[in-house]
């Protein structure tokens, strides 16, 4: 893994992060919303893998607000855990799951915020590869 941090990887997890940063409490965003609003439209699996290594009870980004586009927790069995501990998180912060075990996006759905998301131009074709 190229883990430089002018890498193409590194410049995509530290808009993922950001934009993350930005979801306020009691909203969520699904991973393909992350993405484009990265400046990454179709990274959904990479922002994934970016959130994965921020799953702890001190991370400065909030893991937890982000959510498949279903609005279901994406359940791994290499999480260890953190899947239950992600709806506590979430429903700490009034954050409510239906019966299927669903979170209505549109009544908690982040909508975005354009002094954030202003930072990250759409991504120029061909312009970051890995």
């Amino acid at each position: 893994m190229n883990s430089h941090p002018s890498s193409p990887r590194s410049r995509l997890y530290a808009h993922i992060y950001a934009v993350v940063q930005g979801i306020p409490a009691g909203k969520v965003a699904t991973y393909g919303q992350v993405a484009a609003w990265a400046g990454y439209p179709g990274y959904a699996r990479q922002v994934g893998y970016a959130l994965f290594r921020c799953r702890g009870e001190d991370s400065a980004v909030p893991w937890q607000r982000v959510v498949n586009a279903q609005g279901s927790i994406s359940y791994s069995p290499f999480r260890l855990g953190s899947d239950q501990w992600q709806r506590v998180l979430l429903e700490a912060e009034g954050i409510r799951f239906d019966e299927k075990g669903r979170i209505s996006l549109q009544e908690y759905g982040w909508l975005g915020d354009p002094l954030i998301l202003a930072q990250f131009p759409p991504l120029q074709p061909n312009s970051d590869s890995f």
